[in-house]
């Protein structure tokens, strides 16, 4: 049985460790995806928050057998694998949010945040 394969664009960002954190991302999202690529990584100021350190902000497209649903799922083990806690004090070691899916958009207020609209044209 054939499996289908999945178009996909995941944001990726961190507001601490930003160096480390995204690379330890990127090793986990190349074990998990096939035809990987990377943009290069960006910082932005941060948007909604107390915290005054910036982000540094990159995308991946990829491919993936998983269904949506699950590949949500993973993306969030996987950022807490990597450090991330959902507590008040606004650290985000480690974000993944799936931007696209098989041409559907989420996430649809990143997608008019400067940063997904200069790295898309990477992809």
């Amino acid at each position: 049985m054939i499996q289908k394969e999945h178009h996909i664009i995941i944001s990726l960002a961190s507001n601490i460790n930003h160096e480390a954190s995204l690379e330890a991302a990127r090793t986990q999202l190349t074990q998990l995806l096939t035809e990987v690529h990377f943009t290069s990584a960006i910082y932005t100021e941060p948007v909604g928050t107390l915290r005054r350190e910036p982000y540094l902000n990159q995308l991946c497209k990829g491919t993936t057998a998983l269904g949506f649903n699950l590949l949500n799922e993973v993306l969030k083990e996987t950022e807490k694998r990597l450090g991330r806690t959902h507590n008040e004090d606004g650290i985000v070691t480690i974000d993944l949010d799936l931007l696209e899916y098989d041409g559907e958009r989420y996430h649809h207020r990143d997608w008019e945040r400067n940063y997904v609209k200069d790295l898309i044209n990477e992809l």
